[in-house]
């Protein structure tokens, strides 16, 4: 029997098995050969870890109606556990089904159907603090991972009543409902600005007050094409003197407009970079459209490492607006210059090729204008974001162990 360590439990909670709870059972085996694309609604269990987080509101496997004879159905409020996985952090994750629609779960599945407790209580408990680390603890095997129904009923933990779990249910949902409502509308953010991008960079919809057509131009002549220096990632340092960029980080670390420098170094052997430049990767190892990625540098003296290519001014032009038209809409015709099978490679000489159409510095400015407030706008929206989910997660750690307590009435 496992031991039950909590700490500083109230008095009112009490000590009882999962098994005392509710009831167990196994999966049955899905082959990924009997998944259909559409049918009756089914859990995997890789699908739990990767997935899905405390619930099961939305489903991605489905199989076709002979196969029902041969697993085993799922209800709602059930809670399914990853009964095998690779590691131990992915054993014993688990989540509550959460539809009305009937539901079957594959092999490596444990389900338990609570009869005496919140559901989604239970699944917030057992996915957070001492009940996770206990379940991983609960894993056997080695390349692979196992936890059994016999070791899940037999954990003890200690509950509040009901009641309590009910009312601990309803402040975490209410946080959750807020999170949900402000991702869709930065979700909606996005489209909106997405669309505006499309429309008004390509110039098929003009702002009011503007009209006459766009000239055009090979980038080369709008922009000398400059190389950043040898910068290696291993001579990057936290508290080092000088802030740099390498070229892997302009498409994993930074977006369109570069305000925030993350690394630094000691060694001042890059390229010094000036404000408006724009800076596109010149190799890569993955996807030749990884080298579209083009970024206006806001900061004035930042080191540029090697293989980054800047784009700097010789005629007037908007870099926000000339970093986003590159990235957007002519990020195809870039990558389709790049050569290389191992090591993907964009030269200087190429950008030369790349014609551009681009309207006068006024409109520019407007257009980059609308974007960066749209772009100011996502941001704001995302640390609000942030902030409710810490919120969140305060309160979850605090209310599944007592510390803090939900009034009665709420």
């Amino acid at each position: 029997m496992n031991k039950q360590i909590q700490k500083n439990i109230p008095r009112e909670w009490t000590k009882q098995r999962l098994g005392s709870i509710g009831v167990f059972t196994k999966g049955a085996g899905i082959s990924k050969d009997q998944l259909s694309e559409v049918g009756h609604n089914v859990v995997r269990y890789g699908e739990l870890y990767t997935k899905f987080d405390v619930k099961i509101e939305r489903i991605y496997s489905y199989i076709p109606s002979e196969i029902i004879p041969s697993t085993r159905e799922i209800k709602y409020g059930d809670i399914l556990f990853a009964g095998s996985g690779e590691t131990n952090d992915e054993i014993g994750k688990s989540a509550v089904y959460f539809l009305k629609e009937s539901c079957y779960a594959g092999g490596d599945i444990i389900i338990f159907s609570p009869k005496s407790a919140n559901s989604l209580f239970l699944s917030y408990f057992l996915n957070t603090g001492e009940a996770r680390k206990r379940l991983r603890e609960l894993g056997q095997g080695q390349s692979v991972v196992h936890i059994h129904k016999n070791d899940l009923e037999n954990l003890e933990f200690n509950f509040p009543l009901l009641e309590e779990q009910n009312r601990i249910v309803r402040v975490l949902e209410t946080w959750d409902s807020a999170i949900e409502k402000l991702g869709r509308k930065i979700e909606i953010k996005k489209r909106i600005k997405k669309g505006l991008m499309r429309e008004l960079l390509a110039g098929k919809t003009r702002l009011s007050g503007f009209n006459g057509e766009w000239e055009a131009n090979k980038l080369s002549d709008v922009c000398e094409i400059k190389k950043g220096l040898g910068l290696s990632k291993v001579k990057l340092n936290d508290k080092g003197k000088y802030e740099c960029i390498l070229y892997g980080e302009l498409y994993t670390t930074y977006s369109e407009i570069i305000n925030e420098i993350k690394s630094k170094t000691n060694e001042k052997e890059g390229n010094l970079s000036m404000a408006g430049d724009i800076l596109i990767p010149s190799s890569t190892t993955t996807c030749a459209l990884d080298l579209a990625i083009a970024a206006c540098l806001n900061r004035k003296k930042v080191l540029l490492g090697g293989d980054i290519s800047i784009l700097r001014a010789k005629k007037i032009y908007n870099s926000i607006f000339l970093a986003l038209y590159l990235s957007h809409i002519k990020k195809h015709n870039l990558a389709r210059l790049a050569q290389g099978i191992t090591i993907v490679h964009l030269y200087g000489k190429d950008f030369k090729k790349i014609e551009i159409s681009i309207p006068k510095i006024e409109e520019q400015n407007a257009i980059a204008d609308i974007l960066v407030t749209a772009d100011r706008e996502i941001a704001e929206l995302e640390r609000k974001l942030g902030i409710l989910k810490n919120q969140k997660k305060y309160l979850l750690n605090n209310l599944i162990t007592g510390a803090i307590r939900v009034p009665e009435g709420i």
